[in-house]
């Protein structure tokens, strides 16, 4: 554990109690309002108000060293803990990736289940003559320059993987190549790409709706295994040949040292929220698209998920 997370745990643990009135506990590694929070409020609720849990579940905001801070807390002082979930997504399967939390590893913990996601996208001005994603690829074959990407992330980040993802996928392996702008936030993304300073944004679906409902841009691809609920006039990069999933899923991590009933009554339980209607009103009402991995389906597709954003991070120096 590097120094600052091993000083915020010290913190952390001297200003989090314990309640014994909740059988059940959600951290969501950031301040209330975020996507964790969200998480841990909205299947918490769903989770009592369902009867998989016995009482209330108790939420706790952890902020600290994007996620760092609660991935520590977990593994040094709660491996054992089979009442706690903790919130996660794609943003931390890729700082573990990126080795961004010091010296910890994704098997540090297991992954119990996804619940939802923002689906990724991959967007040009409305003006754009790109059409689809063959147009996009082969004019970065012929002139790796010629298209910059603007996305919401800094560069490493997952925004800046998804075209590079696309990009391997349609056989073009000098990624180094591509240029990618990191901006603050998929608004601003997606107004460098209508104003003309990139050819593309990249980001997810929820920051592109209003943009595409005024006629600014144009939807190149989905990144989904199916096209989206809504949108189904996007299509998606698998249709168009190219084998790439790439969402900002919603989800949960355990502690590593429960046993595997534990781990299984946890991934039975997101089960049962994922297939309920309450769910599916809540992922209507805030964006989100289907997309449910539990258990051991869900602890392998992280593992693979993992070692592809190593090995892509690798190849574009933003890891050694």
């Amino acid at each position: 554990m590097n120094k600052t997370l091993r000083a915020l745990l010290t913190g952390a643990a001297l200003s989090i109690t314990a309640s014994t009135a909740f059988a059940a506990e959600c951290i969501a590694p950031a301040n209330p309002g975020g996507g964790w929070d969200f998480t841990c409020r909205q299947v918490g609720k769903l989770l009592y108000d369902l009867g998989q849990v016995d009482s209330p579940v108790q939420v706790t905001n952890m902020a600290g060293a994007g996620g760092g801070l609660a991935f520590a807390h977990v593994v040094a002082e709660r491996a054992t803990d089979a009442e706690l979930i903790v919130a996660a997504s794609s943003a931390t399967t890729t700082r573990l990736a990126q080795r961004a939390y010091g010296d910890a590893s994704a098997d540090q913990v297991r992954w119990v289940g996804a619940i939802g996601a923002d689906p990724g996208v991959i967007v040009v001005a409305a003006d754009s003559p790109m059409q689809n994603l063959e147009d996009m690829v082969n004019a970065i074959k012929a002139d790796p320059g010629s298209v910059a990407f603007a996305g919401g992330s800094a560069a490493g980040g997952f925004d800046h993987m998804k075209p590079l993802m696309v990009l391997q996928a349609g056989g073009f392996s000098d990624i180094t190549q591509v240029k990618y702008i990191g901006v603050d936030g998929g608004a601003d993304a997606i107004t460098q790409t209508v104003g003309g300073f990139t050819q593309a944004m990249t980001g997810d679906m929820s920051e592109i709706v209003g943009f595409l409902e005024s006629g600014e841009v144009r939807a190149l691809a989905v990144l989904t295994e199916e096209r989206v609920p809504g949108f189904e006039d996007i299509p998606t990069a698998m249709e168009q040949g190219f084998d790439v999933v790439a969402v900002n899923w919603r989800g949960f991590y355990v502690p590593h040292d429960i046993s595997d009933e534990e781990f299984d009554a946890w991934a039975a339980k997101i089960q049962a929220v994922a297939d309920s209607p309450e769910w599916a009103e809540t992922m209507a009402a805030n964006g989100l698209a289907p997309f449910t991995k539990v258990g051991g389906d869900f602890q392998g597709w992280v593992d693979q998920v993992i070692a592809d954003t190593e090995a892509l991070s690798r190849e574009i120096g933003v890891i050694q």
